[in-house]
C-alpha cells in the first residue's frame, strides 16, 4: 500500500469512528434531555465533540471540524456552568449533530454542503446563548465563558507515538488550538532522529517541549491531546507560585478503572466474511479428513483428525463470535425516532430498551434495522393514543414503547409492545373487504386477520401523513424477516396495546442442522425447529387421501420430501418423520434415514436457484457432495396450499 493509500485508508477509518461517535452523542443527548443536571453526560456530550473535532482537523475535514468547534464551545460553556441544558439547546444540539454527519458524508463524497443548514444552526446558537458563534472557517467563537481559573504557566512535554504519521495525522491543528488557549513557545527535540538512511518517511521521530501561559484548568490541555495520546505520549508540569513543579502526566489516571482499557480493531465486513468462508472449506476438509480416518482405521490418523476436529470447532466458533455485536447500539437509534416521531404527532412517549446485551450476527443486525423502523413507526403513529384520548380511556397521557431482545435457542426474540389502543379485528377484516384483499364471506381466524396487516398496500389509517398510511412499511417488514430465515407474530388486545415478535436466528452463516438422506439426496433440517424424531410404518397411511399422523392426541400433517422433491422412490417398509415447529403449526417431514448431527456452514445458491421453494442454501458434505439446506417454514406452507388445492 502506497502513502496515498494509506492516507485515504485513514480517513475511511476515521469517518466509521465517527459515525459512531455521532451515534454515541445522540445517545449521550437524548440521556441528557431527561436529566439536564448530569454533570457527567455533559462532559460526554463535549469529549465527543471535541474528539471529532481534533480528528477531523487532523484528517483533513476541515468543514467538519470548524463546525463541530462551534458545539463544543457551547457545551465548554455549559459543563462550566455558564449556561444551563434546555430543551431548545437539546434540540439545536441534535440538528446540529445531524449536520455533522452530513458535512461528514459530503467531505467523502464531494457532495454539495448545505451551508446554508450550517449558518441557521449557528444563528439560532448565537440568539440561544447570547454570543456570536464562529462561521466555518474562524477561530474560536466569542462565546461568553464563567469565571476563568488564575493565569497558569505549564511546561508540556509531548513524544508522538511511533506511528502517529502513518495514520494520516496532521499535527499543526493541535498546536493551533494550543495557541488558542493562551501564549506558546514549541522547542522541538531531535535527539531521536536516525542517520538519513535508516530515517522512515512515516516515522515520527521529534518530541515537543513546549511552555504555555494560560488561564485554563490542565483538563484543557489534555483534550487538546486526547486523540493522539497512547498511554505515555504527555507529560504537563504546573508551575506553581512558590517555585514548586506540580507534574501531572496525562497517561496516568488515579482511578484505576480509567486505566483499565480494552484495545480493539476495526476490520470491515468484506474481511470478516471471506475469513468466514476460509474457515467453512476448513470445516468441509476436516469433515473429509475424519472421514478418511474412520475407513483406515490407522490409530495415529485417527488421533491426528480428533486434534484437528477439535481445534477446527474452536477456530470456528472464535471466528464466529467475531461477527456477534451487541444490539444495544441499534436499539440506541430508535431513541431519537421514538423522540422526533412523538413530537410530529403531538404524544408523549416514553422508550424503553431491554436485553441489549443480547448478541446477535452483524449481518442480522444490519439487516433488520430498517424492518424496525417500520413497526416503529406504525407502533407510534396508529398504536400509541394522543394525551387526550388516553386520558379519556382511563390510561397515563404519555404512551410506553418497550423494545427487547432476549434469546430462545439458536435464535433471537424482538419484540416491539406498546400500551396503545390496540388493534381492532373486525376494522382490520373490513378495512381488508374494503380493499379487496379477501372475500366479504372468507371464514378467518383472529390470527389469520391479524396477518392481513402484512399484506402489501394494507392500511387501516383514515390518511396519508408524513409518518405512515401510505400502505408501505410492513409488507416489506414480513419480506424481510422471512429472508433472513426468521419470522414474524403480531398478537393484540384492543384497548391495551400491541405486540409483535420477531424471531430471527442469530447468524446467517452457520446452523446445527440434521443432516438427513431422502433416496440418493442428503439434506440440512435446522434442529432448532425438530421437536422430536419418530418412525412410521406407511401400510398404515395407504388409502389416505391427505397424510396426518396423531402425536399426543394431535393430529400433525405430514411433508413427504421424496414426493415434494420429485425424487425416486425406495421400497422402504418404515422411515422416519421429523416433527418440527413451523409457521403454520406442528408438522412432520418424512425422510428415509436420519444420519445425524451436523454443523452446517450456509453457502449461499447461485441467481438460479434462490427462488427454488422450500430451499434456504447448501452446504458441502465431508465426502465433497453438496447437501441443500431445507426451509421448514416454506416447505410446510407450500405443502399446504398444494394440500388444499388438491382437495378443491
Amino acid at each position: 500500500m502506497n502513502g496515498f493509500d494509506a492516507v485515504a485508508d485513514r480517513r475511511l477509518v476515521f469517518c466509521e469512528e465517527a459515525r459512531d461517535l455521532l451515534a454515541d452523542l445522540e445517545a449521550a443527548l437524548l440521556q441528557l434531555e431527561s436529566d439536564p443536571r448530569d454533570q457527567e453526560t455533559i462532559g460526554r456530550v463535549f469529549r465527543a465533540m471535541h474528539t471529532i473535532k481534533g480528528s477531523g482537523a487532523m484528517f483533513g475535514f476541515d468543514a467538519v471540524a470548524a463546525f463541530t468547534h462551534n458545539i463544543e464551545n457551547v457545551y465548554d460553556l455549559v459543563r462550566s456552568g455558564g449556561f444551563p441544558v434546555t430543551p431548545e439547546l437539546i434540540s439545536l444540539t441534535l440538528n446540529a449533530r445531524d449536520h455533522i454527519l452530513h458535512l461528514l458524508e459530503a467531505t467523502v463524497s464531494g457532495a454539495p454542503v448545505a451551508e446554508a443548514t450550517g449558518a441557521r444552526l449557528l444563528a439560532a446558537l448565537e440568539k440561544l446563548v447570547g454570543a456570536p458563534a464562529a462561521q466555518p472557517g474562524a477561530a474560536h467563537p466569542a462565546l461568553p465563558t464563567a469565571a476563568a481559573p488564575s493565569l497558569q504557566l505549564y511546561t508540556i512535554r509531548f513524544v508522538p507515538p511511533p506511528g502517529l504519521f502513518a495514520r494520516g495525522a496532521n499535527l499543526l491543528p493541535l498546536f493551533d488550538e494550543l495557541r488558542g488557549l493562551g501564549d506558546l513557545t514549541i522547542t522541538t527535540d531531535s535527539s531521536a532522529l536516525p542517520p538519513l538512511a535508516e530515517l522512515e518517511p512515516d516515522h515520527c521521530y521529534l518530541a515537543f517541549d513546549m511552555l504555555l501561559r494560560a488561564a485554563c484548568p490542565p483538563e484543557a490541555i489534555r483534550d487538546v491531546f486526547v486523540f493522539v495520546d497512547e498511554g505515555d505520549s504527555l507529560t504537563i508540569t504546573v508551575q506553581p507560585p512558590a517555585g514548586k513543579a506540580v507534574t501531572a502526566s496525562a497517561a496516568v489516571s488515579s482511578n484505576p478503572a480509567a486505566r483499565a482499557t480494552t484495545s480493539s480493531l476495526r476490520v470491515s465486513a468484506a474481511k470478516l466474511d471471506e475469513l468466514i468462508n476460509i474457515v467453512g472449506e476448513l470445516v468441509t476438509m476436516q469433515a473429509r479428513l475424519s472421514r478418511f480416518a474412520v475407513e483406515s482405521g490407522e490409530i495415529e490418523i485417527s488421533y491426528i483428525a480428533e486434534e484437528t476436529e477439535r481445534l477446527t470447532n474452536m477456530l470456528r466458533d472464535n471466528t464466529m463470535s467475531i461477527r456477534m455485536l451487541p444490539i444495544e447500539a441499534t436499539f440506541a437509534r430508535y431513541r431519537r425516532l421514538v423522540r422526533d416521531l412523538a413530537g410530529e404527532l403531538g404524544k408523549e412517549i416514553e422508550l424503553i430498551t431491554e436485553g441489549g446485551d443480547t448478541e446477535l450476527d452483524k449481518s442480522v443486525i444490519d439487516q433488520i434495522a430498517d424492518p424496525l423502523v417500520h413497526i416503529i413507526r406504525n407502533s407510534v403513529d396508529h398504536g400509541i393514543e394522543s394525551p387526550a384520548e388516553r386520558r379519556q380511556a382511563g390510561k397515563a397521557p404519555g404512551g410506553r414503547l418497550v423494545l427487547s431482545a432476549a434469546h430462545s435457542g439458536s435464535y433471537v426474540l424482538i419484540r416491539v409492545a406498546d400500551d396503545g389502543r390496540g388493534i381492532d379485528p373486525a376494522r382490520v377484516r373490513a378495512k381488508a373487504i374494503e380493499k379487496g384483499l379477501i372475500d366479504p364471506h372468507a371464514e378467518l381466524s383472529e390470527a389469520e386477520v391479524f396477518a392481513l396487516i402484512f399484506r402489501t398496500g394494507f392500511s387501516t389509517a383514515a390518511s396519508v401523513s408524513s409518518v405512515s398510511g401510505r400502505g408501505v412499511g410492513m409488507d416489506v417488514v414480513k419480506r424481510n424477516v422471512e429472508a433472513l430465515r426468521g419470522t414474524i407474530d403480531l398478537t393484540s388486545t384492543p384497548g391495551r396495546g400491541t405486540q409483535i415478535t420477531l424471531k430471527l436466528p442469530l447468524t446467517l452463516a452457520i446452523i446445527d442442522g440434521l443432516l438427513v438422506r431422502v433416496s440418493t439426496q442428503h439434506f440440512v433440517f435446522p434442529v432448532a425447529q425438530v421437536l422430536e424424531c419418530l418412525e412410521i410404518n406407511l401400510a398404515d397411511l395407504q388409502g389416505r387421501r391427505h397424510e396426518y399422523i396423531e402425536v399426543r392426541g394431535k393430529l400433525v400433517p405430514l411433508v413427504f420430501l421424496q414426493r415434494f422433491f420429485s425424487l425416486s422412490n425406495e421400497s422402504l417398509a418404515r422411515r422416519q418423520i421429523l416433527i418440527a415447529q413451523t409457521t403454520i403449526g406442528h408438522c412432520g417431514f418424512v425422510v428415509d434415514e436420519v444420519i445425524g448431527d451436523h454443523k452446517t456452514v450456509i453457502k449461499q445458491l447461485g441467481p438460479l436457484y434462490r427462488q427454488v421453494e422450500g430451499v434456504a442454501g447448501a452446504t458441502i458434505l465431508g465426502d465433497g457432495g453438496i447437501a441443500l439446506i431445507l426451509d421448514a417454514d416454506k416447505l410446510a406452507q407450500s405443502a399446504t396450499h398444494e394440500a388444499v388445492r388438491t382437495a378443491a
